[in-house]
């Protein structure tokens, strides 16, 4: 027989596994809980009408579409099978899709429910995605996202918080993060000052990579790409931008002084710094030029969690848009927001061994079981102490001593009690701390004590 296997892309979860990523998710609905936002969760599957056409056409191409239940094949000629055309045979034959992100669905959420919703709404959503992607690693089919908006108010204030709860968030981990922000308008400035508003893309793209490739390699690409000598020549001093975040903005009031819409950027930035200044910050925040995530999407603040520990992939982002609710007629709500990738955090947390030990939410305690005159005495007892809040187990079988034993140590059990003829005469349990061997005769009190 065949053995059964999963989907390419997709993960089962042990119960350590679990433990660990509850612990992930715990800690980012506290520090969200924290400022007043409230969790929300929408089907797994939307109205296709609702996903598509709002990812771009590489988008639309990962949705994972559901087939219509009954017969799916009624409303399809024999000619249309014929043509073998998968998106005409998808346009009739679904009517349903797997959410490709949370941001949609939460805009179709925001105006579906507008008018049970106080406005500025804060939300956060902790649920999995799906992508019809190539898997490869750290690529999931399947994957979850933790997101937190603010929607319906245009004040900074929000992008300040944001900053907070990433910071509270990443000290909480024990993770050395730097997090990095930058502000779309700045970049059209650029663009534009440039006389090349439309390579804005390219731009970033190329600058994004300076570190990697280095200076004359980034002007090549700029050359490719189709800039002119001038404007690859007005950019080098954005390019080689450095020092401090003041020193940086000072340099760029300079470089966009003729730019209406860099000035505005500039003044967003310095109303965020002269609020976080205030604060006691544990995590770098880094003005960073080359910064620009998914630019047809955001409008303002950008942000992006980098870990200092480890080579990864940036870990959280985030940022500014205007028009969230536009694309289903409700104009105007503006929000910003982020989204942990509790994927990597995952991995960061296990590379570092960072995980609190008490977080793995073991059983703590466990019974040996001699039999039914044991058991029967025993029952009430384990009631007694799970009661106190001690995590506890009662061997289910009088099964030998070593193979219990053994069970403890699977599991990694820190503390046996064995409680037979005497310990029931004298009303004691006889417990062994499973990690230094030792033994030690407790009353029940004495037992919940130790806890």
């Amino acid at each position: 027989m065949q053995k059964p296997s999963i989907p390419k892309g997709t993960r089962d979860f042990s119960p350590e596994e679990m433990a660990k990523r509850n612990y992930i998710f715990n800690t980012i609905r506290d520090v969200y809980h924290l400022y007043g936002f409230q969790q929300i969760e929408t089907p797994a599957m939307e109205n296709l009408s609702t996903l598509m056409g709002k990812y771009g056409e590489e988008g639309d191409k990962l949705l994972f579409k559901i087939l219509n239940s009954g017969d799916c094949f009624s409303s399809i000629s024999c000619e249309e099978l014929l043509e073998k055309n998968p998106v005409k045979f998808a346009a009739k034959a679904c009517e349903k899709g797997l959410r490709y992100d949370l941001t949609v669905p939460f805009a179709r959420f925001v105006v579906q429910h507008r008018n049970e919703i106080s406005f500025p709404f804060k939300r956060y959503q902790i649920q999995p995605v799906w992508r019809a992607d190539r898997p490869q690693k750290g690529r999931y089919r399947e994957f979850y996202q933790c997101d937190g908006d603010v929607v319906g108010s245009d004040s900074l204030i929000n992008e300040v918080e944001l900053i907070q709860i990433m910071d509270e968030v990443f000290h909480r981990f024990g993770i050395r993060v730097c997090i990095k922000m930058n502000n779309r308008k700045i970049l059209s400035g650029i663009a534009e000052i440039l006389g090349a508003a439309d390579k804005i893309v390219d731009i970033t793209v190329a600058i994004d990579k300076l570190d990697k490739i280095g200076l004359e390699k980034v002007n090549e690409e700029l050359r490719e790409k189709g800039l002119s000598e001038e404007a690859i020549s007005k950019l080098q001093p954005v390019i080689m931008l450095s020092g401090t975040n003041r020193e940086k903005i000072a340099s760029l009031k300079e470089i966009l002084a003729t730019s209406e819409t860099g000035m505005k950027g500039i003044a967003e930035m310095e109303f965020i710094l002269d609020r976080i200044e205030k604060l006691a910050l544990r995590a770098e925040l880094e003005l960073d030029l080359t910064l620009a995530r998914g630019l047809n999407y955001y409008t303002g603040a950008i942000f992006e969690v980098k870990a200092l520990d480890v080579q990864i992939g940036s870990i959280t982002g985030g940022g500014r848009y205007d028009n969230l609710t536009g694309v289903f007629g409700m104009e105007g709500v503006s929000g910003v927001g982020i989204s942990f990738g509790a994927d990597r955090i995952f991995d960061v947390l296990n590379q570092l061994d960072l995980y609190p030990k008490d977080a793995l939410q073991t059983t703590q305690l466990l019974f040996v079981n001699f039999g039914e005159k044991e058991e029967a005495y025993l029952l009430p007892l384990v009631a007694q102490v799970r009661a106190a809040g001690i995590r506890t187990e009662l061997y289910p079988e009088s099964a030998k001593m070593k193979k219990q034993m053994s069970y403890a140590d699977t599991k990694k059990i820190p503390y046996v009690a064995i409680v037979g003829e005497t310990e029931m005469t004298e009303g004691k349990i006889n417990v062994k701390n499973m990690i230094t061997g030792e033994q030690q005769l407790l009353t029940v009190d004495e037992l919940i004590a130790l806890f």
